[in-house]
């Protein structure tokens, strides 16, 4: 027979938990709902499969008397739970409670979930939507000095960090956000250092919300927005797929799966989707669905450095990263944000054990004036020395032109595993039709029978076989065989004696540059 003590513990703790699952209380749910706006456990929920999430920290609440009984959860609901079928931690900063401000206890939780996810080898998910740091909490020296910051941002990337931004998001979000290996923003997200409004305090002038961190300016600008989500729901959905194509943790392979039906056959389109035309472009993105198994294909970063591609997808049902040149934008000529994008992208494929794959057609690197003030040869660098320190299988398919520095920056000069080259494609250290007014001075305007001439000492030994000559290439190829070069070759230089683990030695590589 159940005591009365046993009945009121269990009527006072139902009491309890029904308060902490209330969040910010009925008006402020009704007004998210009434805007399309997930509240932070509808976010849980969507996110892990069904009942699979265990909470921690239900019952935490603000370290101050005065806030305990307002401070459900302290403003973060996190824990565990499935993400198809794997497991994966979360923290949800929940905008009702305080506008889900970051006070000591909650901090307590969040760095719990970090150090959980790498302990235990599991992609940590965070849900992105806050004020940033709650005060009075840390005003003064003994809210300052009571803090330990000296690992809380440290990214060795045991395990795959993902973030969705919605709304405002201040502070700590920011900050794992900017740590995190894949961002999507709602539209609408604003992220930023500070709020407009204590930037506007600071520097006196009126700042609107928009032009200090929208949505916009991360995935055209920035290039932090890795993707860009019109709803709650998409965003998630998106960092679930994300998740799809990465290992739970580095010391393991990406998963496999069955190559979807049909992948491959249209590979003969890839004669046409080309233009033999050199100054003809083309959206080489439409080249990467005839490669990649259909359906598969995943873009990281679009709205950023768009002269440069890069994207997850899978190969006979494997992970890979593309690196892709794409002539639709400034004729695919490299500029400093696509230098960024590559760096980031070859540091989030060898964290995670991705073979890297390079689709290349380049005129080289766009310069001027603009580009050596954006410090575009230290960013040439940073992009070689990443590539040098990877130690994932790189794979180099050239396809039409493949110029200067670029050519060594996108897997060529034996800086990738296995190369191939298109019968279409010309290689040389500059385009033969600029090197002629470089090194003679002369254009077809000027002297029409001399600038042929020259054109053809210039364009000599260029093409696809003069490469393979001097092993340049290791294969010169039907633009129709690309798909199975690149079976064949990421087959052969599968890290078999590591089960797909590579070394990792770009793991403490900057997040954000």
């Amino acid at each position: 027979m159940t005591s009365m003590t046993e009945t009121d513990a269990a009527a006072r703790h139902e009491l309890r938990r029904a308060a902490a699952l209330a969040m910010g209380g009925p008006r402020k749910l009704e007004k998210r709902a009434e805007a399309g706006q997930l509240n932070a456990r509808e976010r849980v929920d969507r996110l892990f499969d069904p009942e699979s999430f265990r909470e921690s920290g239900l019952f935490a609440t603000s370290h101050l008397e005065a806030d305990k009984d307002v401070t459900p959860a302290d403003g973060k609901v996190t824990g565990t739970g499935d993400v198809d079928g794997r497991r994966a931690a979360v923290i949800a900063y929940d905008f009702t409670v305080k506008g889900a401000s970051s006070g000591q206890v909650s901090n307590k939780k969040m760095q719990h979930m970090k150090d959980l996810a790498t302990r235990c080898g599991m992609p940590l998910v965070y849900l992105a939507e806050s004020t940033g740091v709650r005060m009075p909490d840390i005003m003064g020296g003994t809210g300052m000095g009571s803090g330990n910051e000296r690992t809380r941002f440290l990214r060795k990337r045991e395990s795959p960090w993902a973030s969705a931004v919605f709304g405002y998001a201040f502070g700590s979000a920011t900050w794992h956000t900017v740590s995190s290996d894949f961002a999507v923003f709602r539209k609408g997200a604003v992220m930023a250092v500070s709020s407009p409004g204590l930037v506007s305090r600071a520097t006196g002038q009126q700042v609107d919300a928009e032009e200090l961190g929208g949505w916009k300016l991360h995935a055209e600008v920035t290039g932090f927005a890795d993707a860009v989500a019109n709803t709650d729901e998409e965003a998630i959905e998106l960092v679930r797929r994300f998740l799809g194509y990465l290992p739970s943790h580095n010391a393991e392979p990406p998963p496999v799966v069955p190559v979807t039906p049909g992948s491959g056959e249209r590979s003969a389109e890839l004669r046409s989707l080309v233009p033999e035309s050199r100054a003809q472009v083309y959206d080489v993105r439409k080249v990467i669905e005839v490669v990649a198994d259909t359906g598969s294909v995943f873009p990281v970063k679009a709205a950023y450095g768009k002269s440069l591609v890069t994207c997850l997808a899978r190969i006979d049902g494997r992970s890979v990263g593309i690196i892709a040149n794409n002539p639709i934008f400034k004729g695919g000529a490299i500029d400093g944000p696509a230098c960024d994008k590559a760096t980031s992208f070859l540091t989030l494929c060898d964290s995670y054990n991705i073979p890297i794959v390079f689709l290349v057609d380049q005129p080289g690197f766009l310069i001027g004036l603009e580009a050596e003030r954006n410090k575009v040869a230290g960013k040439i660098i940073n992009w070689m020395n990443a590539l040098a320190l990877v130690t994932v299988p790189k794979v180099t398919v050239m396809m039409r032109k493949n110029y200067g520095q670029a050519y060594a920056n996108m897997g060529g000069g034996f800086t990738a595993d296995a190369t191939a080259a298109w019968w279409s494609a010309e290689v040389s250290f500059m385009d033969p039709r600029s090197a002629v007014g470089v090194v003679y001075g002369v254009t077809q305007e000027d002297d029409p029978e001399l600038y042929e001439r020259r054109l053809a000492e210039m364009a000599r030994e260029s093409t696809a076989y003069d490469v393979a000559r001097v092993y340049g290439v290791q294969d010169v190829i039907d633009p129709a065989d690309t798909r199975g070069f690149l079976i064949g070759a990421l087959r052969d230089n599968h890290l078999a004696r590591t089960d797909g683990v590579g070394e990792h030695l770009l793991s403490t590589w900057p997040t954000s540059f």
